[in-house]
């Protein structure tokens, strides 16, 4: 079975951090969505209905402290 490509298509003013966000429920793959889609790497706020590539990224185990 091929792994087809999942796509994000942006809205004005989406951020790195805002779309990781809407993708994951977490910031913490920024980095991973970013290195994805290098072409757009030096965009801060994005114009609309720009395609992303959403990299497969395998759940990573969030760290909660004893307190939360």
């Amino acid at each position: 079975m091929v792994n087809e490509k999942e796509f994000y298509k942006t809205i004005l003013g989406d951020t790195w951090d805002l779309i990781s966000f809407k993708i994951w429920g977490t910031t913490s793959n920024l980095v991973e969505l970013m290195e994805a889609n290098r072409d757009h790497i030096g965009t801060v706020f994005f114009q609309a209905n720009v395609e992303l590539v959403v990299p497969n990224i395998e759940s990573k185990s969030i760290r909660v402290f004893p307190w939360r």
